[in-house]
């Protein structure tokens, strides 16, 4: 059990920007986005490898991305509240480490379903590390200090998917899919390790006995709550729009008339790096000028993104992806970090349920973005991602008259 500010008579302050604890708090959550977005989405490159290995079509072979997701998605609902029993570090260690075993024993199951069950099995492991992540961060740091932290580790979520995209196409251009899957399992493991020894225990942890009644009721006054579930549903929208387009971007890049190599779509990710700088910078901007004022931006400039893509224009795609990937990455910090600040109580569900809805997104979404392909290809799936984001811009447009559940301060708007 950890350590929480019961267990001293003096409360403990939380953590103010530019301590040592302040350091190794970001650094060791950097860490741990950094391999939980690479076991999840390292094999997202993979999915025409699949179609052509196992005979399965686009809509099939995403399943290997939108099955882990799923059952991340439901293992979030009940992750954070076996937290505010055993505490948030204990499981966020337990969950990565499993995980990282689990995409070695991937690396080396001999057929589809098996690899399908290996993959649901990893992203139900994982699922205690995002939304205690995010519970963790709203709890140990001074709300001056955590638009910066969250952005940082949205950051290192982007880094995480961006390498562990880019090394599996190059691997498995080099040796083989296997390989790939194989080194990335390995490389995580020993970051659970140094995660573990590197992040502070709780000091503002206040554990409490896990009562079913309890969470249902915590649910559902997060669910009333007049500015949560619209929260909640730009988070699918946003993951799943997402997730949809770099699904099917490496189908579009690898057939005619581009007919790149799987490290050159690999290498696609490598966008990822815009994103991680303007996770942190929209974060830290959005914590200075307001949420409500940057969230339909972001929206905006990720729907701009998406029409820079029509074209059959390599430079007009990639400038595309990066103007969208920009927008996804800050848009992620505004809405992570408001959720937090809105949920003044029950931190954790409410994380839960906004990384739920997220990852929830990203498995149905992404995976009836197949069918779009299969249909009507690159065409297809633009519309389906644009009438998506066109629903999250109206949303975060209404926000713009939601009213604070506390009342703000001069630097934050919650």
């Amino acid at each position: 059990m950890e350590t929480s500010s019961h267990s001293t008579n003096a409360p403990v302050r939380q953590v103010e920007a530019g301590t040592p604890a302040y350091r190794r708090i970001t650094v060791a959550m950097f860490l741990a986005g950094f391999a939980t977005f690479a076991l999840v989405y390292n094999l997202q490159p993979l999915l025409p490898v699949f179609s052509q290995e196992f005979g399965v079509s686009a809509a099939q072979s995403s399943l290997s991305v939108s099955l882990p997701t799923a059952f991340l998605a439901a293992g979030l609902l009940i992750a954070g509240s076996l937290s505010e029993v055993w505490g948030r570090k204990p499981i966020m260690v337990a969950s990565l480490l499993s995980a990282s075993v689990l995409a070695v024993i991937g690396a080396v199951v001999p057929t589809w379903g098996q690899l399908l069950i290996v993959r649901a099995l990893q992203g139900l492991a994982i699922s205690g590390l995002p939304a205690i992540a995010m519970a963790y961060l709203s709890e140990e740091l001074h709300a001056r200090a955590l638009g910066l932290a969250m952005g940082l580790y949205i950051g290192g979520t982007g880094l995480g998917g961006m390498a562990g995209r880019l090394l599996t196409g190059v691997l498995t251009d080099v040796m083989s899919w296997r390989f790939a899957i194989g080194v990335i399992g390995v490389f995580c493991i020993v970051a659970s390790l140094v995660f573990w020894r590197s992040l502070p225990a709780s000091t503002q942890f206040h554990p409490v006995p896990f009562q079913w009644r309890g969470l249902i009721d915590m649910f559902i006054s997060h669910a009333r709550d007049a500015g949560l579930p619209w929260l909640f549903a730009e988070a699918f929208l946003l993951a799943g729009s997402f997730i949809t387009v770099y699904n099917y971007i490496g189908y579009r890049l690898m057939a005619p008339p581009f007919g790149l190599s799987h490290s050159a779509v690999g290498a696609i990710f490598l966008i990822y790096i815009a994103g991680i700088g303007s996770s942190a910078w929209v974060g830290h901007l959005a914590g200075r000028l307001g949420r409500r004022k940057i969230l339909w931006t972001t929206f905006a400039v990720m729907l701009g993104g998406v029409l820079l893509t029509l074209p059959n224009n390599l430079g007009a795609i990639i400038a595309g992806l990066i103007i969208y990937t920009v927008g996804f990455f800050g848009c992620h910090s505004v809405l992570a970090s408001w959720v937090g600040l809105r949920a003044v109580h029950g931190k954790a569900q409410a994380s839960s349920l906004y990384l739920f809805s997220y990852y929830l997104g990203a498995s149905f979404v992404g995976w009836v973005g197949g069918f779009f392909w299969d249909l009507w290809r690159w065409g297809g799936v633009s519309v389906f991602v644009g009438c998506m984001l066109g629903v999250a811009l109206a949303i975060s447009l209404r926000l713009m008259n939601l009213q604070p559940r506390v009342a703000p301060s001069p630097t934050l708007s919650p």
